[in-house]
């Protein structure tokens, strides 16, 4: 049994979050990313680092619901203060391909009317949520990629910019450490047997910073939105489950969820929508529907975790890894953040 799997099933997070006072319901969650975080290995200026950044983009999106916005804009006000962070897979802190580029994704999913929208693959947009949401509003598609989507990115007049934006050394670094594992892999290959053509990603990353928000505005509506650099070192023009409506985003009228992890066991168990559809047919609880749907993806060997909001304000942040960025903010302006497994 794969060591993620062990974790999986041991570390599964099964806090439900619930206003502090009856009437104070959630009515905005973020996550910045689930993997391998441990406080022991977090510097406390790091750490400072991580909880303002997640506080800012709660203040964002909570100033737009405050001021009477909607769910949709709360969303994207929370996302683009962690694109704009190079702490975040997402953004300005994308990861880079194997080719040494950043290739970054987004959804948005409007719970009222099913309305949906999403980019992958792009290079020149700097803020991917902004495209994803100009992709729902003025157009009649739910998905553009690549050069296409820029191009549409243009006619709507959104911020674009030189892919050498997207570039910062960590992110740099931790592709060379991991192309020095896959030619430490190839040189195995040759010398203990048959040559592998090809094994695709044979090393995972350790945290995953995908980043995502679900708001609950006054009309009662949710948004769920998804914003990611994608895989460490991927190749072969790979997309993970962040742009995909159902499996790293959904929202109905009932309940919002996004999520952030090992991107293909979302798409095999279309994670996001597998927890609307549990609360719909088997009126589970969010905290219910969570943690069973984070439970199907460790048994099939993936990490990763999901942040969830309902209609009725109840939140729930289910995770298998050893920690997830993530944090919460409720009617009265209560702000709650938190890093690491509790």
């Amino acid at each position: 049994m794969k060591k993620t799997l062990l974790l999986a099933l041991c570390l599964i997070n099964l806090t439900t979050v619930m206003a502090q006072k009856k009437n104070d319901k959630t009515v905005l969650v973020i996550h910045g990313g689930a993997g391998t975080i441990l406080k022991e290995q977090m510097t406390p200026e790091k750490e400072k680092q991580y909880t303002k950044a997640l506080e800012e983009s709660l203040q964002a999106g909570y100033k737009v619901l405050k001021a009477g916005g909607e769910s949709d804009q709360a969303v994207i006000a929370a996302i683009k203060v962690m694109e704009d962070s190079p702490l975040f897979n997402a953004g300005k802190g994308a990861v880079f391909t194997h080719e040494g580029k950043n290739e970054l994704d987004a959804s948005i999913m409007l719970g009222k009317n099913k309305m949906a929208g999403a980019v992958a693959g792009v290079s020149t947009i700097k803020n991917p949520i902004e495209a994803a949401f100009s992709v729902m509003k003025n157009s009649s598609h739910v998905m553009m990629i690549g050069k296409g989507a820029e191009e549409f990115a243009k006619v709507q007049k959104l911020t674009l910019v030189d892919p050498s934006y997207f570039r910062t050394e960590d992110r740099w670094n931790s592709l060379q450490r991991v192309l020095e594992k896959d030619q430490e892999q190839m040189q195995l290959d040759h010398d203990g047997g048959p040559a592998t053509t090809f094994v695709p990603f044979n090393f995972v990353d350790e945290k995953f910073g995908t980043v995502g928000a679900v708001a609950l505005d006054k009309n009662g509506f949710l948004t769920a939105g998804t914003s990611t650099g994608g895989m460490t070192n991927k190749k072969f023009g790979r997309v993970g489950d962040s742009p995909i409506i159902g499996a790293g985003n959904y929202a109905n009228e009932q309940v919002g969820v996004s999520g952030t992890g090992w991107g293909e066991f979302f798409i095999k168990t279309v994670a996001a929508y597998d927890v609307a559809a549990l609360m719909a047919y088997k009126n589970y609880t969010v905290q219910q529907a969570g943690d069973e749907v984070v439970k199907k993806i460790g048994e099939l060997g993936g990490d990763g975790g999901l942040i969830i909001l309902d209609k009725d304000g109840k939140a729930h942040f289910p995770f298998n890894t050893a920690g997830m960025y993530r944090g919460w903010i409720t009617e009265s302006g209560k702000v709650t953040v938190k890093i690491y497994q509790e």
